[in-house]
């Protein structure tokens, strides 16, 4: 079955401005819903998000609105890019217009509190429709300048993996799919986290081997986290995971670690935040994941580190600390069953 009609982007922000150009790009008709009229004007007259990608002239298939039923209308698929903090509160509004037969894909890398949800659980739970998550490496100036990358689709519906390769795919943007719902979630919302750690290791000129070890031990933490919420930990070694923990920890472009090598340097949170700009999902991953692995007793050491610097006051010197010598750590070991 293959998507008929135009496709939404719901967030015109950064990767929601660059998924709406790879759609629009592959002639589809493209409706990008923003949070107020005057950048839609601006979208639509100049031909570019110059908030956030000035240097990307933008597909004529595209048209911007701050009006979410105008934008939904027609629409057989929808991408939903906001922040995690607004997400809920759009599929509470896009619930009002949405027909059944519309696929919905989350490319939102977050997780909500109080309860502990995906932000596929929102959507699972709040709608019947067909519904998949979207997420990997994809640093989205990157993506802007045509650079080489990939994503991961994953979903319980062969269709709407098979839609999403359609619509987004290009030369240089590869798709690839997976079951794993919970798995890809997870790991694209998790790296976050340690993206600011390696930020901040990077500002406190660590060296080399210490990022390897960091990005190891990151590693390991997440596969528990994983194990312990049902996913499998080998979709933690794939593109959406190990792939996407590298670009993001090691990337000057990744926002998450732009704010840790800012605090890295002794800045203040909120001078740090106001720094980047834009968004950084880490930070409000962190209070969630923290909260969820003292509830579960799952042994996440650099996460209660991180934690401790960013709300306890602890100094970034003491994430190093803890690092070396926490004598809970083994390597990475995999008993889960398939």
């Amino acid at each position: 079955m293959d998507v008929s009609g135009k496709v939404a982007v719901l967030g015109g922000g950064s990767f929601g401005t660059v998924l709406a150009n790879l759609a629009a790009s592959n002639n589809n008709k493209v409706s990008l819903w923003v949070r107020d009229s005057e950048q839609a004007l601006r979208i639509n007259s100049e031909g570019a998000n110059t908030s956030y990608h000035p240097e990307l002239k933008l597909s004529k298939n595209i048209e911007a609105s701050d009006n979410l039923e105008e934008v939904m209308g027609g629409s057989s698929i929808i991408f939903v890019a906001t922040p995690s903090l607004i997400f809920e509160q759009i599929i509470n509004r896009i619930s009002l217009h949405l027909d059944n037969n519309v696929i919905i894909i989350s490319c939102t890398k977050g997780i909500l509190d109080e309860p502990f949800r995906t932000l596929s659980d929102v959507l699972s739970k709040k709608f019947n429709n067909r519904i998949g998550v979207l997420s990997g490496p994809n640093l989205a100036k990157e993506i802007a300048d045509k650079k080489i990358a990939g994503t991961v689709i994953a979903s319980t519906h062969d269709e709407v993996i098979d839609n999403v390769k359609s619509i987004l795919s290009s030369k240089n943007f590869k798709i690839y799919s997976s079951k794993d719902v919970q798995g890809i979630e997870l790991a694209g919302s998790l790296k976050n986290i340690y993206a600011i750690i390696c930020g901040m290791a990077e500002a406190l000129k660590v060296g080399e081997n210490a990022i390897g070890l960091i990005l190891t031990r990151s590693m390991a933490e997440m596969s528990r986290f994983a194990v312990a919420k049902g996913a499998n930990p080998i979709t933690f070694l794939g593109l959406a995971g190990m792939g996407d923990l590298v670009a993001t920890c090691t990337s000057k472009l990744s926002r998450n670690y732009q704010l840790g090598f800012n605090i890295g340097k002794n800045m203040s949170l909120d001078d740090a935040k106001k720094e980047v700009g834009q968004v950084a999902e880490g930070l409000r991953t962190l209070m969630v994941i923290k909260n969820e692995s003292f509830k579960h007793n799952i042994n996440m050491p650099l996460v209660e580190s991180l934690y401790n610097i960013i709300y306890e006051n602890l100094q970034p010197h003491d994430l190093i600390s803890d690092l070396i010598n926490n004598p809970h750590e083994v390597d990475v070991e995999f008993t889960y069953q398939i």
